[in-house]
């Protein structure tokens, strides 16, 4: 027997629901259908569906699926903070989570928004949510993203829970040599949830006091804080990666030793500039930048950004006036090697659909491999100008048709007039969006019968959207449904796309019919 009719053999004793016909070695009309739209003949290509990738490199080799004040669940100012924001994080994949913690009545630290009016939720209540359901989706380490506002004495009970909470799962010490000079693997830290917070000295210091009671100690660290707006728009202000800045305060901060002990191979460290990473900062620290001064970065200091995040994790969060919990889109930061790109993740729309999108690669694990063009410490690339690390991609898409696409909201009729927009997310140069024509009144079974052919210079960045809209009037179109996944993803020939609707909930049996062909 061949090694297709096997296949098609398989195919027919998974598919055929009657015993004549599996004897037989027939596929029935209504059975061919069946196959069409199943997991077999998904666009989304099924190895990729398991963990494929080497997870053997340091840390900073991934792209790290991260949340955003993970606790809220509607906007930034007066919504409530719950649980739910760390579930559901947690079972998305999700592999970095932020928690704010302030001093709480009783001694008992609490998360919320600090200086708003968001509820308030216990600290201990989030650790045993954390543990309940930290390797539910992917049994890769999870970061836990401490904004810490806690006194010393707080910051110890803080210490306490994750240690009493979390047991053998909180990593407490490094897993090979002592000085450290490479971050561990994924894989080497699998099942293990590390903490991400300031830190007094080094982890050798940490580990030699590992075995003795520290309570009631502490250390204090001395920063500088730039007083220049995050939001300000004179890009003067910022070149090379250089901030230059009108004035500046040493701020102290007190640090329980206990907590900075759990702090091992995430250590916060505040970003001055990339000259001054370059020439101090460890392996196992780690900067969070605002979007806006990220931006900027991308702009006019792409080579160096691109260097500093071969070498040291860096974190990417939301400007202060996103109040209603909107976000920016990540890729531009995904594009520079930015390991971890925090989105509000309760707030549904594109960006979010690129960042699941995104992270169904590799099994969903939330560990992505970055293309070796942005973890070789010598790169030159920048996404304004790809040169040799361009590996152009001719792509070619037949949309077909559509199969029970869902019902407009918003047409009097309730038949929609659905078109299919057709977009590449990537470097600038391969950005693109292209549209079908639009079938009258018909979401049932709509026929297109249309082609679209792209190049994409650097495929392993790209992310590709399928976006159905019913056509409202010339100027305005409603959201129907989407599918979002990465360019090297696609799986070849006849496929079918699955709809999902803009809070990522299956739209089954809502799917679009298309022949996918590349080179």
């Amino acid at each position: 027997m061949t090694r297709a009719v096997r296949k098609a053999s398989e195919i027919i004793q998974k598919i055929s629901k009657t015993l004549e016909m599996r004897k037989r070695r027939q596929m029935s009309f209504e059975g061919f259908i069946r196959y069409m739209s199943s997991e077999d003949c998904s666009i989304f290509k099924n190895n990729h569906r398991t963990v494929y990738q080497d997870m053997n490199h340091p840390l900073c080799d991934y792209f790290i699926s991260s949340s955003h004040n993970t606790y809220l669940i509607s906007d930034q100012l007066i919504g409530p903070s719950h649980l739910w924001g760390y579930t559901s994080a947690l079972l998305k994949g999700c592999r970095c989570l932020e928690i704010d913690c302030w001093d709480g009545s009783n001694n008992e630290p609490v998360v919320y928004h600090g200086h708003t009016l968001t509820s308030k939720i216990p600290f201990h209540s989030v650790i045993q949510v954390i543990d309940k359901y930290a390797f539910v989706a992917s049994d890769y380490p999870i970061v836990l993203s401490l904004e810490n506002h806690c006194s010393p004495k707080q910051q110890e009970v803080m210490a306490d829970y994750l240690e009493s909470i979390l047991g053998d799962k909180l990593l407490t010490s490094t897993t090979g040599d002592t000085v450290v000079t490479q971050l561990p693997s994924p894989e080497a830290l699998k099942f293990k949830i590390l903490v991400k917070n300031k830190k007094v000295g080094t982890i050798e210091e940490s580990m030699l006091r590992r075995n003795l009671d520290s309570h009631g100690e502490t250390g204090e660290i001395s920063e500088f804080e730039i007083i220049s707006d995050e939001d300000e728009t004179d890009e003067k202000l910022y070149y090379s990666g250089v901030v230059l800045f009108r004035s500046c305060m040493t701020v102290k901060t007190k640090i329980a030793i206990t907590l900075s002990d759990l702090v091992i191979y995430t250590k916060s460290e505040k970003f001055v500039s990339f000259e001054h990473s370059l020439a101090n900062q460890k392996c196992y620290e780690n900067n969070s930048i605002g979007e806006v001064r990220a931006r900027k970065f991308v702009k006019h200091s792409a080579k160096e950004f691109v260097s500093h995040t071969s070498r040291f994790i860096t974190r990417i969060y939301p400007k202060g006036t996103r109040t209603n919990s909107s976000n920016y889109n990540p890729q531009e930061f995904w594009n520079v090697g930015c390991q971890m790109v925090a989105l509000n993740f309760q707030t549904p729309g594109v960006q979010m659909e690129l960042q699941n999108g995104k992270f169904l690669d590799n099994g969903g694990c939330g560990y992505i491999l970055k293309p070796e063009f942005l973890r070789n410490r010598n790169s030159t690339f920048t996404p304004h100008n790809v040169g040799r690390y361009s590996k152009p991609m001719s792509l070619s898409i037949r949309l077909i048709s559509g199969h029970q696409l869902p019902p407009s909201n918003l047409s009097k009729t309730n038949k929609a007039d659905p078109l299919v927009q057709i977009e590449i997310y990537g470097v600038p140069e391969d950005q693109v969006k292209k549209k079908s024509s639009v079938i009258k009144s018909n979401a049932l079974s709509p026929r297109w019968d249309e082609t679209f052919s792209f190049t994409v210079q650097v495929p392993e960045l790209a992310l590709i959207r399928f976006c159905v809209e019913d056509e409202i009037s010339l100027v305005a179109n409603e959201f129907l449904g989407q599918y979002t996944l990465p360019l090297l993803s696609l799986s070849k020939g006849y496929r079918n796309v699955p709809l999902l609707s803009k809070d990522g909930g299956n739209l089954e049996p809502a799917s679009l019919f298309v022949h996918i062909w590349y080179y």
